[in-house]
């Protein structure tokens, strides 16, 4: 377990990961605020959201090792349930940062790129997030 967890953050280290929250109040989120505070306020969405995710990620990594502790290896040689949900998910991590990356190229050298930026990180989170929890709630 420690080597998967190894693993898992030695190659989340090619991607950039969400930047860590800053503290703001959250009545500066609006969008009359000037373009420094939406991008912080972005940044703290999309931050959250990754807690989310780690969150879930723990959730779903242990049924999916529970779920391999039930297959007969004597017959089933496939890949295991974890093993192909940590490939997938380090694929999703690096995928990720460059689509978020090509999106925030519509402001590219902008005050806004890093609000695009963020918004696209919360977003495909978010929709990591489902995924994540689908897979223990459906069974597959």
């Amino acid at each position: 377990m420690i080597a998967a967890l190894l693993l898992l953050a030695a190659s989340t280290a090619a991607a950039p990961a969400v930047p860590p929250a800053v503290d703001v109040d959250a009545t500066d989120c609006d969008d009359s605020s000037p373009q420094q505070m939406l991008n912080i306020c972005a940044a703290n969405a999309a931050a959250s959201t990754d807690a989310e995710m780690n969150a879930q990620w723990k959730v779903t990594a242990a049924e999916m090792k529970r779920r391999d502790s039930e297959i007969d290896r004597a017959t089933d040689r496939q890949p295991g349930y974890f093993d192909t949900l940590l490939a997938g998910q380090r694929a999703w991590l690096a995928w990720r940062y460059k689509q978020c990356l090509l999106e925030s190229f519509e402001m590219r050298g902008g005050s806004a790129a890093p609000l695009i930026h963020s918004g696209c990180m919360e977003r495909i989170t978010r929709q990591r997030l489902d995924q994540l929890k689908s897979l223990i709630e459906t069974g597959n």
